[in-house]
């Protein structure tokens, strides 16, 4: 194990990889390919928030990682034709993901370690690199994840395909395409819901030393007593995240008992832990600004309250050895829509200095 000097600074760095195969992600990048006026990268539109407000010697910033046009949350003019469900359908399926995940990895082993990791971000799956460059500085044994999400992001491909598949047969209103080719024979590649699936079984992450907060995609009880293997699938994935030592707090689970979070942070026994926050754990509840908005996440009083806990844990015993904000649609964030301005750069501003700081 490395001994970390005691003073470290916060380092802020960006890598706006948008690699979303989804429809109506497709179409909001073709509605704005070549724009110019509109941040493409949610590193510049938290950044210009942060230089503002906190003071500059208790951080430094690295910039963002260089990311192919076609990639990015906004394309430029002459990519256009490279937008389409079937290319990033096969970036997704050939691996890269994983690929620019090692490269966010090897940027902070380069670049910013001993310091601390500030990662803001639009793909979740960056984060798994983040934290296996951790895992290998600290040893996995040293270090816990904290993941607040709305999604569980232990999902294997194949499943999430199968459980699609269920909805389709089954619900006269489901919101998917029974013709999507590209629902059918997916192959089980490393992306922003499975990445946690990997970390585990690579032994980068050792389960007991996971802790899911907030999640809104657990099975309903009924889930578990369907006789379809396609959502035995499903649910068996929660079963064995469990049965593993995975520590899984639902939404409904912190509504009806907030101080659930900070028992269950009680237990971890790791010296070191990396934090990842995905904004969806507020969608539809003041912040616009994420990818997924299916759905609705808390507000940002319950947010901060569970933030609150994570400072109080890193105040007692536990040392912070980086962090990230991802799932930031920079499309999006920081837009006017009907309910009012978009606050997700500034919750997740906000997120940052009351973790970090004690402020905001």
């Amino acid at each position: 194990m490395i001994e970390r000097p005691p003073q470290r600074k916060i380092v802020f760095f960006g890598c706006p990889l948008d690699g979303d195969e989804r429809h109506e992600s497709i179409q909001e990048k073709l509605a704005l390919k070549g724009a110019e006026e509109a941040f493409d990268d949610p590193y510049d539109g938290m950044m210009e928030i942060l230089r503002r407000e906190i003071e500059p010697e208790l951080w430094s910033e690295k910039g963002s990682i260089n990311i192919p046009s076609w990639l990015r949350p906004i394309p430029a003019l002459t990519d256009e034709e490279k937008i389409t469900t079937e290319v990033f359908v096969d970036f997704m399926d050939s691996g890269g993901f994983e690929t620019y995940a090692r490269q966010v990895g090897d940027f902070i082993e380069t670049n910013i370690f001993p310091d601390i990791p500030c990662m803001l971000t639009v793909d979740h799956s960056l984060t798994g690199g983040a934290f296996k460059k951790m895992a290998e500085l600290y040893e996995p044994e040293n270090i816990s994840l904290i993941v607040l999400d709305s999604h569980t992001d232990a999902i294997p491909m194949s499943v999430m395909a199968g459980m699609i598949q269920y909805d389709i047969d089954t619900n006269p209103d489901t919101v998917h395409d029974r013709h999507d080719p590209f629902l059918y024979h997916r192959k089980d590649s490393y992306n922003a819901s499975s990445f946690l699936y990997y970390l585990i079984n690579e032994e980068v992450l050792k389960p007991k030393n996971l802790y899911l907060i907030g999640v809104n995609d657990y099975p309903p009880k009924h889930a578990f007593r369907i006789k379809d293997s396609r959502i035995e699938n499903y649910v068996n994935i929660f079963s064995a995240l469990k049965r593993k030592g995975v520590t899984i707090l639902t939404k409904n689970d912190f509504l009806i008992s907030p101080s659930k979070v900070k028992n269950i942070l009680t237990h971890i026994k790791s010296p070191y832990v990396y934090i990842s926050i995905d904004l969806d754990i507020g969608a539809r509840n003041g912040i616009e600004g994420v990818r997924f908005l299916e759905r609705q996440g808390l507000n940002e009083r319950q947010i901060y309250r569970i933030v609150d806990f994570l400072k109080s844990l890193l105040c007692n015993r536990v040392q912070l050895v980086g962090m990230d904000l991802t799932e930031i649609n920079p499309r999006k964030a920081g837009s006017h829509h009907p309910t009012g301005r978009d606050q997700t750069y500034r919750v997740g501003v906000n997120i940052v200095r009351r973790l970090l700081w004690g402020s905001g």
